[in-house]
């Protein structure tokens, strides 16, 4: 399978996530915006869409890490390191998922920490304003939410914030498989 090829799996893990996350979403009408997180429809115990929800985040963090060690890594070394990063932290969370209580909020914390760094980083490297304003949006998804400037559920700044990020993966993705991301 050539680069071009591979190319394809950066942008079709980012659309797996969010297909998996809205099908669990609607199958799940306890969900709520205003109070809930994202992983709550991933707790095994809890959530009857479980077993959907965390396939969901396997398969794509699959994706992204095979274009992050396929592609990537060949157009933005540094970036494809910190987004391979993030796709495993993404199935992380899916493994450990809030029954283990602690160490899912780290993986999860740690997770959305990866996005802003590989973000940062393909700015640097791509020079890419799509990323610094990725960056910019989740960065202050999360401030605003830990300042409580605004009221809503976890699940609002970590959809802000994956959101942004996949914006710049799926165009840098799509670039490459078009053939038009210079090296």
């Amino acid at each position: 399978m050539n680069e071009q090829k591979f190319a394809l799996f950066g942008a079709v893990g980012p659309l797996i996530v969010y297909f998996f996350i809205g099908v669990s979403i609607i199958l799940s009408p306890w969900f709520n915006w205003g109070s809930n997180a994202l992983s709550d429809l991933g707790h095994a115990v809890r959530s009857d869409v479980a077993p959907l929800y965390n396939f969901g985040l396997l398969l794509a963090g699959f994706f992204i890490t095979i274009y992050s060690i396929t592609t990537l890594k060949n157009h933005a070394k540094y970036t494809s390191y910190c987004l391979l990063t993030s796709a495993l932290l993404l199935q992380l969370v899916a493994c450990f998922d809030e029954v283990y209580g602690s160490l899912h909020f780290l993986v999860s914390v740690l997770l959305f920490v990866s996005f802003g760094f590989a973000s940062i980083f393909y700015v640097v490297e791509r020079k890419s304003i799509l990323a610094l304003v990725a960056f910019i949006v989740g960065l202050g998804s999360w401030t605003l939410y830990l300042m409580e400037i605004y009221r809503a559920g976890v699940a609002v700044p970590e959809t802000i914030s994956s959101v942004a990020t996949v914006s710049w993966v799926m165009l840098s993705a799509s670039k490459i498989y078009l053939g038009k991301s210079n090296r």
